[in-house]
Order: structure tokens, then sequence, then C-alpha cells
């Protein structure tokens, strides 16, 4: 039996997480740990195998008096506490880092995966995420065994950021562009599954998980509509229009755009991350 304990109590990956490992109780004992104090620092973890720290900030202002809580808490916090494990003898260290410390999405009807060796974050979430996730990796050691999942766009129902906002913009608007991009996006349960193979495997290094296909926005505003009894159309007449905006406006790349992991990347102890396939997690995630 091995006994985990998730930073980030009340989160939505981290509450998925441990709902997910208790189905098993005869596996994994799973605590969890709230890291909006500092009690955290006077907790002993001596005796945890796993420490999972999903504790974070991703959807906050960019406003320049808040840029340095990202790097508190996305950068600091984490290192902080994968020292603490490493310190009190815990085996495996799982950090949630992410896909956007990668930069940009790639230009509408321009397509390539992303060169997972080339971090070039745009703002200070991708940056302080990108600067833990490196540090963290320093730790590394025949006894400690840090485990970097850099992680896509995570949906699910509950989940905040871009995906409830697309959500909310397809059921606003009766036409939609036609233009098929691709995206690397993993449903929650997917991600949850992949780290019980983490932690099943005392597994080290960096991971890319994703659903087994690439998500489109425009089969996504599909869904949506469909599964409320909404119409939905299709046009093609501002696509032109679209093209113009990918070179001055970054919110267009990132609803239209391209940003994909090349899927042989992420074949992770051969499992195939379909748990539930992408029609039924767009549904199950309205």
């Amino acid at each position: 039996m091995k006994k985990i304990l998730i930073t980030g109590k009340g989160s939505f990956i981290g509450s998925h997480v441990e709902k997910w490992l208790k189905k098993e109780e005869e596996k994994y004992i799973v605590d969890t740990l709230d890291m909006t104090n500092d009690n955290w620092r006077e907790m002993s973890f001596s005796g945890y195998d796993v420490v999972y720290h999903v504790a974070g900030i991703a959807h906050v202002s960019n406003k320049k008096k808040l840029i340095p809580l990202y790097f508190k808490v996305n950068r600091d916090l984490a290192i902080e506490v994968a020292k603490k494990s490493k310190a009190e003898d815990v085996k495996q260290f799982i950090f949630m880092s992410s896909m956007i410390i990668y930069g940009k999405d790639n230009k509408v009807k321009r397509y390539s995966h992303i060169d997972t060796e080339k971090i070039n974050p745009l703002n200070a979430y991708g940056k302080s995420k990108a600067e833990a996730d490196l540090e963290i990796q320093k730790l590394k050691s025949a006894s400690f065994k840090p485990a970097i999942i850099r992680t896509p766009v995570v949906y699910g129902k509950g989940c905040k950021g871009n995906f409830p906002r697309l959500v909310k913009f397809a059921l606003k608007f009766p036409f939609f562009l036609n233009i098929r991009n691709q995206k690397s996006m993993i449903y929650i349960d997917n991600l949850c599954e992949f780290v019980k193979l983490l932690i099943d495997n005392e597994a080290s290094g960096v991971f890319y998980p994703q659903n087994k296909e690439y998500a489109s926005t425009k089969e996504i505003v599909k869904i949506v509509r469909l599964k409320n009894n909404k119409k939905y159309r299709e046009t093609k007449i501002f696509n032109w229009i679209l093209c113009v905006c990918t070179h001055i406006c970054p919110v267009v790349n990132q609803v239209f755009g391209n940003k994909t992991y090349d899927l042989n990347i992420s074949n992770h102890f051969d499992f195939k991350y379909n748990v539930v396939g992408f029609e039924d997690s767009v549904k199950e995630s309205l």
C-alpha cells in the first residue's frame, strides 16, 4: 500500500485524483494538504511515498502588480515543497507543469508539433511553471524521483480557464467558422489514470500525457451546441478576417491556432488514454 499526499486541497485536479485513487482503498492511502497558509511547513512529510503537488495559480490577471504572485506560488512554493519532500525521505514527487512553457500556439493554417526541447514561455504563468519544472528536475537522486507532467489543456466538469469560456461562446453564437485546427487536450479522468500509473511505476522524468486524438475548436463547439439541442452551422465567409487577425491578436491563435504534442511521445506505459473518448468526455464536461 502506498501513502500519497496531495498538496492543493480542493483544487480541480487534486480533488479528482484524490477520488480516483480512493476507489482502490486497498492500494492507496490519500491525504490532502491546504497550502493557502504557512501551516504546511510544520507538517512532516516522512512516511509518505508520494507527494503530488498541484497547488498553483493560473487564472489570475496578468497585471504587473500580480506577476510576483505567479513566481511566489508556481515557482518558489513548488521548489520548496519538492526540497522538503526530498529532505524528509519521500520517494516520488509529481509536479504539474504545463504545455504553456513552450509559448504561443501556431498560427491558423500553419501546423507542426511542439519541439519539446525549446522552452519559450511568453508570460508570467509560463515562466514561473518553466523555472519550477527545470529546478525540480535537478533534485533527482537514487532515492528521490521527480516526475514532471507537462499537461496540455485539462478539461472536465467544473474546470476553469479556456474550456468553459469556449462552452459559453458556443452557446451564444449560432454560426462558427469552418476552420479545423488541432490541439492536444486531456480529459480529467484520463489524467487521473495517468497519475495513478506514474505512482504504480514509481516513474521519474518528463511526461506528456494527452488524449489519444487531437481536439479542434470547431468540434468542441459542435458537440456543445448539439448536446444543448441547438442548431450548429458553419460559415467560411469570415475566414479571411480570421487569418488577418492572427497577426495582430494573440487571443485568436489561442482559440483557432494549432498546439499539439506528437502522439508518439505520449505513449507512456503503453497507456492509450481512452478512459473516455473525446466526444463523450466533452459531453460529460458540460
